[in-house]
């Protein structure tokens, strides 16, 4: 997959964890997207390293979601400092 592909995941996986987050994330794109990315790569060494899933299943799409949601509560918590 190209860097193309990459950020459109990211975009994908991070606009999905804000819109499944409750509560408002006063952020743009260009962090949805760092968000995404950051959730994804976290999701699959942290999954693959446990032995939760292989690369190429579906899992990993759920588990970039969970990393990215995590990412996000963290994010906000360093925000309100």
């Amino acid at each position: 997959m190209g860097i193309l592909g990459t950020l459109l995941i990211g975009l994908l996986i991070g606009a999905v964890a804000r819109f499944l987050k409750p509560g408002e994330q006063p952020m743009g794109w260009g962090m949805t997207l760092l968000l995404g990315i950051g959730g994804s790569v976290v999701a699959t060494y942290g999954g693959q390293a446990l032995g939760i899933y292989r690369a190429g299943q579906p899992a990993g799409f759920v588990g970039a979601v969970l990393g990215a949601i995590v990412l996000l509560v963290v994010f906000g918590y360093l925000r309100k400092s």
